[in-house]
């Protein structure tokens, strides 16, 4: 039949181009034998209107017309009128004077005329250069349906000539082709409208062919095209995947290469480390397959795996990862912290300087001076470590990074940066990381490293001052002060360093520690560098949160006991100064023993005055920082520990 060329596609030969149409027995037809018709009524040149003749006549002429029509003629009483700057805008008119029944059968047939059109044009504009290979594969089966359809024409025309074809049969016969071609012209229409390229139109097709599930011919024509028009796209993934090359002229593949590549993965960032390693294909995985086995999925997951194994090779052999993030370790989570003592001690002049005022170049001389003279000098790494100094302190930075899940209803006039910030709240460290260890130790990794170095650094410095003023009092200890402001005193100092060693404690102990530990096992059993990427950024964001640095509320509490503790521990030598007088040999007359005595009463009152200034501040703080620990670890199961140390402290009054 003439409309199973179609689906068929490509036959060498058809019924009609052998002339076997119509059993040979018939003879000639009907419309032969019509009384007073003569070919002469097809000839250019004829004005009369079709009403003139009668019905079997107009039948002949509509006919003739018509096949002319689905190639896209105009004939002599139908005409195709178009709207310019809008293909898809096609009308086809018919003489007002033809017989009304027949004027109906052959509407039936306008829409297989436009579709034609339709497609004809889209196989002429997507055939250009800029359009791409998929385009131009879609155009070319599309180019190939046509010339199958212009065949079953010529067939139905060869039997028209032979007086075997009448409306009603041409209609019949073209009926199987009909739903075909409106099917492709709603595809190509939509994908004129939005200008589709490569991806984008085997999406369409794939689309509209499940679609038409309940039309079997129809489906398997569209599939077959999604499949003809996906070769071009399925030979750019392919050498992607097993070579990491993109050979893309058109710019339709849905990767872009960069010469100046500063990221990527797998064969890409072998290939840009100098390892042209390429995945083993064989004919079973070659991705000219494109159907509804998926076969090509269960390629680009063999070549995907193969890839990503071998890159993870390399950055773990070559590159030694591991060995980097231990180095990191050391350094930014003070898992060795001698090096930081040394350099807290010969730094001290400038890191007590505004922000403004520090000399970054002397932070980085000191820096080396301090890895040097310390266990930090037999670590190869140790010169990959770099100093800096931020603008904002550390609440303040948590509140501009956008990428943090940080949870605050305060408002941003609650972190209002004080006047007198110092390098002591802004000093940081930053680290070197190579390419290709940038890949998992990115920018935004290392933003978060330094975010846990400067809360962690901020409490070194607090211990510090703390065991300084400790220092102090065990100075005056052999002097009976019991029952006096300087025992007091001893007291508010020892839970202050109870309370941030306990701090310490839990950020070493309870969060840095079992989370590294548990992050580095997973990395022993990561089969691919997304798995690592996902371990390391898991890890990051749950010491994060668990060292409270998404918990503006807490953080700020935390902050405020810090700042009472440098405040006691920086008047602790004034306390001391003050409360103790130890007389000089000329002044050990009776009459100078009133005068001094009143002195030493006057100096006593008000060193006890601010020593338990100090202690009620830190207590309150203190005991309002409970309530919000204990109603968080709630929320947060992390903090129960924390809870209970910080609890301890404050019981322990």
């Amino acid at each position: 039949m003439p409309g199973h060329l179609l689906y068929s596609s490509y036959q060498p030969e058809g019924p009609f181009l052998t002339g076997r149409f119509h059993q040979e027995t018939k003879g000639t037809s009907r419309l032969a034998d019509t009384k007073g018709f003569s070919m002469d009524v097809f000839s250019h040149g004829l004005e009369r209107p079709i009403g003139y003749y009668n019905a079997a006549v107009q039948e002949l002429i509509v006919i003739d017309d018509l096949l002319s029509a689905m190639v896209g003629i105009e004939g002599r009483y139908i005409s195709i009128r178009r709207v310019r700057g809008q293909e898809d805008h096609i009308s086809f008119q018919v003489d007002a004077s033809m017989d009304l029944a027949i004027q109906e059968l052959a509407k039936r047939m306008f829409p297989l005329c436009k579709s034609y059109l339709l497609i004809d044009q889209f196989v002429e504009s997507r055939s250009q250069f800029k359009n791409g290979l998929v385009n131009h594969a879609f155009a070319a089966a599309l180019k190939a349906l046509l010339l199958d359809y212009q065949a079953m024409v010529a067939q139905l025309e060869h039997q028209f000539r032979l007086g075997r074809l009448s409306i009603q049969g041409l209609w019949f016969y073209c009926q199987p082709v009909m739903g075909s071609m409106q099917a492709l012209s709603i595809v190509i229409q939509k994908a004129s409208a939005n200008n589709f390229t490569g991806s984008s139109v085997l999406n369409l097709l794939q689309s509209q062919a499940k679609a038409m599930a309940g039309d079997n011919a129809v489906r398997s024509l569209l599939e077959k095209m999604t499949q003809c028009a996906s070769n071009a796209y399925l030979s750019i993934l392919e050498r992607w995947v097993y070579e990491g090359v993109i050979d893309d002229p058109y710019g339709e593949f849905f990767i872009a290469e960069n010469k100046s590549l500063l990221k990527g993965k797998y064969l890409n960032v072998m290939r840009e480390c100098g390892h042209n390693v390429q995945v083993p294909a064989s004919e079973n995985y070659k991705l000219m397959i494109f159907g509804s086995n998926h076969h090509y999925l269960e390629c680009i997951k063999a070549a995907y795996d193969f890839a990503s194994g071998e890159l993870l090779n390399l950055i773990k052999e070559k590159y030694d990862l591991m060995g980097k993030l231990r180095s990191i370790k050391h350094y930014l989570l003070l898992d060795q912290g001698d090096f930081l003592v040394h350099f807290m001690d010969i730094a001290r002049d400038e890191l007590t300087k505004k922000f403004d005022e520090i000399s970054v170049e002397k932070l980085q001389s000191l820096l080396d001076l301090a890895l040097r003279t310390t266990a930090a000098a037999v670590d190869p790494c140790h010169e990959d470590l770099t100093c800096c100094v931020e603008r904002f302190s550390l609440l303040k930075r948590l509140s501009t990074l956008k990428d943090l899940e940080v949870r605050t209803d305060s408002d941003d006039n609650d972190l209002a940066e004080p006047l007198n910030i110092t390098g002591l709240e802004t000093f940081s460290l930053s680290y070197k990381v190579e390419w290709p260890l940038s890949i998992v130790i990115s920018r935004k990794a290392l933003a978060k490293y330094q975010l846990i170095f400067r809360f962690l650094f901020r409490c070194k410095h607090v211990d510090r001052q703390l065991c300084g003023a400790w220092q102090v009092h065990q100075g005056v200890r052999a002097l009976n002060m019991r029952g006096t402001a300087i025992s007091r005193s001893s007291l508010i100092c020892r839970s202050m360093l109870k309370f941030i060693n306990s701090l310490l404690h839990y950020l070493t102990f309870e969060v840095l520690e079992p989370n590294w530990h548990a992050m580095h096992n997973r990395l022993q059993t990561a089969k691919s560098i997304d798995e690592v990427i996902q371990y390391h950024d898991l890890f990051l964001d749950k010491c994060l949160r668990e060292c409270l640095l998404l918990l503006p509320e807490l953080l700020k509490k935390v902050e405020r006991l810090q700042s009472l503790c440098l405040q006691y521990a920086a008047a602790t030598q004034w306390l001391i100064s003050s409360s103790i007088s130890i007389p000089k040999l000329e002044e050990h007359s009776k009459s100078s023993r009133p005068s001094r005595m009143l002195t030493m009463t006057t100096e006593n009152a008000s060193v006890t005055d601010s020593i338990l200034k100090f202690e009620r501040e830190f207590n309150a703080e203190l005991q309002s920082l409970g309530p919000i620990l204990s109603n968080s670890s709630q929320a947060e199961p992390y903090l129960t520990h924390l809870a209970q140390w910080i609890l301890g402290v404050g019981h322990d009054q």
